[in-house]
């Protein structure tokens, strides 16, 4: 009697598993990153890119980006959320080639596109760089609503740059979706990325 009892118990709960598991899966997934809750389209980026093309956001509709500004010279969170993004990178395998991962320059004085190819090869080839001119990129920040404050304040590197440090994140229907903080986990990143990529991209 105790040992059916037993095994009935360990039915009920194999039972009880199987139905949660099966209400978890009807629920709709829930984006990780900082949820942006607008129709219209992402402000467009027209920019000299490392590659040697000029990248044009609105012509990469159907893709999804991750953007990212910043400078060459910067010593910690810029070389940490790159490092982030090639983690990103590796995570998503072969959908990867559906996401466009960009690095814009807060510091056009220093950052020529030889040294931004430079730069973001060193974590990975496949990321670009954009810079411009000052208004050109000068239009991007404020688009994006993106702070860029140099300081007086000097390294052995030369001065230093604040700036926003969250990631951008465009939707393959060309809407700005949503952001990430820095120090987002990476998991959160992929998992996000890749229900976007599910989306339809119109």
């Amino acid at each position: 009697m105790v040992r059916k009892y037993g095994f009935w118990l360990a039915v009920g709960a194999l039972l009880g598993w199987v139905v949660m598991m099966g209400l978890a899966s009807l629920r709709p997934y829930q984006l990780r990153g900082s949820v942006i809750d607008s129709s219209a389209p992402a402000p467009e980026i027209v920019l000299a890119a490392t590659d040697g093309s000029t990248y044009s956001l609105h012509e990469r509709q159907g893709r999804v980006a991750l953007i990212f500004f910043g400078y060459t010279s910067c010593p910690d969170v810029c070389p940490a959320t790159l490092s982030e993004m090639r983690e990103v990178r590796k995570a998503l395998g072969e959908r990867a080639a559906d996401v466009d991962m960009l690095f814009i320059t807060v510091d056009p004085a220093r950052d020529s596109l030889e040294r931004m190819g430079m730069y973001v090869s060193l974590f990975d080839p496949a990321i670009l760089g954009l810079t411009g001119s000052p208004e050109a990129l000068e239009a991007v920040y404020r688009a994006y609503g993106v702070t860029v404050e140099f300081q007086t304040e000097t390294t052995a590197a030369g001065y230093l740059v604040t700036h926003s440090s969250r990631v951008y994140v465009v939707d393959r229907a060309g809407k700005l979706r949503l952001t990430y903080p820095f120090g987002t986990a990476v998991d959160d990143i992929v998992e996000d990325v890749r229900y976007l990529l599910k989306e339809k991209s119109s």
